[in-house]
């Protein structure tokens, strides 16, 4: 569906009426297993001689429409749809890692990555070296010859860093690895990292995608431009075991990345997304068009009233002009520069926890991403289990508030935010 419009898409893309009953809604096939054929059927879809649906733990119909829909809003080849955004990220590396080797990640990350990167991964003798999204060059210097991957979010959370993305691509591809965004923050609405070099993307829909604070999800989307015949992914390019001996980048082409995530992680892992949350996450990206333009105007109107506040020492949104990634929103993102920022509140770790405790229409939760307003304090809790050094070098320091712009009434949002750091 590429000749069509980004809002088309996101309505249309991947769905059908029902062929059985014709029902316009993409039905949830809320089934575990799915018939075959005869036993010729079920040996061709297990030796992957054919598609079709085996298992919900594999494939799902209701699945299969999110898949087909945000692999189309990204402008990838295909796109595979799991339980989390963290399941998203294990499944995309588990593809790409064997032990001993290593990723280079922005070091402007959410807390919980940062935290999957250096402890959970770890577990399996994956490493990280981490290189500040400011610098591309900082990543050229962090590669090692066991690099399999570079790592970064195309707006950072929380700090809210517009990543360079064409400059970092060329690096990586430089070194003969994939460049990994994680594109939860803009949503494909703002920015679609492929078209500036990314080679896989990923999401948590649970955030804007869904929109509405009611579903986990999590969604990779391979480009399908990336070479992977180079020898460095075993995985894809040497004869497979669980396959009798088949080789997926010879057999399967630009398909071979999103096959072996679906085959192989999600087969073996088992993170798999519930067929009632794709249908949830479908029905919030029918609107995401319309959702992510209130958010971005909401959240520059509150950058602005923020910035002229007294009890504020500085706001971190890329949509300000004298932002330090002002120059690059309006390269990358110029329909607006997302709804989460940060700002720094006068008082410091008291002050901040004073103002989360003293909001009311706006919700104090983590969370980002849903139709209302969310604040939070990350130093105490979304990256509480990084020290102090650690913290601001995310963008989390002491003094960090977080906010989430929803689609409510601006002047509600201002007020609310104005009375609690009266309060505070």
């Amino acid at each position: 569906m590429e000749e069509y419009g980004f809002n088309t898409l996101a309505v249309h893309a991947g769905a059908q009426p029902d062929p059985a009953t014709g029902a316009r809604a993409t039905p949830i096939y809320q089934t575990t297993a799915f018939a075959f054929e005869n036993a010729d059927h079920a040996a061709a879809l297990f030796n992957l001689q054919v598609f079709g649906n085996i298992y919900t733990r594999i494939n799902n119909p209701t699945n299969a429409v999110l898949e087909e829909r945000i692999a189309a809003l990204e402008n990838g080849r295909s796109g595979l749809a799991v339980a989390s955004g963290h399941a998203a990220q294990l499944i995309a590396f588990h593809t790409l890692m064997g032990p001993g080797d290593h990723i280079v990640a922005a070091r402007q990350l959410y807390g919980g990555s940062v935290n999957q990167l250096t402890q959970g991964f770890a577990k399996f003798d994956w490493h990280t070296s981490f290189a500040d999204a400011r610098d591309p060059d900082s990543f050229k210097r962090a590669l090692t010859d066991r690099t399999k991957a570079i790592f970064v979010e195309s707006i950072a959370n929380p700090g809210g860093i517009i990543t360079d993305i064409e400059a970092i691509a060329a690096i990586a591809h430089d070194a003969g690895v994939p460049l990994i965004v994680d594109n939860t923050l803009a949503s494909p609405y703002l920015i679609r990292p492929i078209e500036w070099g990314a080679d896989i993307v990923l999401h948590s829909g649970t955030k804007f995608l869904g929109g509405h604070g009611n579903s986990m999800c999590g969604l990779i989307v391979d480009s399908g431009k990336f070479d992977w015949g180079s020898g460095k992914f075993p995985t894809l390019s040497e004869p497979c075991p669980s396959y009798h001996g088949m080789r997926l980048w010879e057999t399967f082409g630009d398909l071979a990345y999103g096959f072996a995530c679906r085959v192989l992680g999600l087969r073996d892992l088992g993170p798999s997304l519930s067929p009632f949350n794709a249908f949830m996450v479908l029905t919030g990206i029918e609107t995401l068009p319309l959702r992510m333009q209130r958010h971005c105007d909401n959240a520059l109107a509150v950058a602005r009233w923020l910035k002229q506040n007294p009890k504020v020492s500085w706001v971190n949104y890329a949509g300000l002009e004298d932002n330090e990634c002002y120059n690059l929103h309006r390269t990358y993102c110029p329909k607006g520069a997302g709804s989460v920022f940060t700002f720094g509140v006068k008082g410091g770790f008291d002050a901040g926890m004073s103002i989360v405790n003293n909001v009311r229409i706006i919700s104090h939760l983590a969370n980002l991403g849903d139709t209302r307003t969310l604040i939070i304090h990350p130093a105490s809790t979304t990256h509480r289990q990084l020290d102090d050094e650690n913290r601001a070098k995310a963008g989390a320091g002491n003094e960090v508030i977080r906010l989430s712009i929803g689609i409510e009434n601006v002047e509600d949002i201002i007020k609310d935010l104005d009375q609690a750091m009266n309060a505070a």
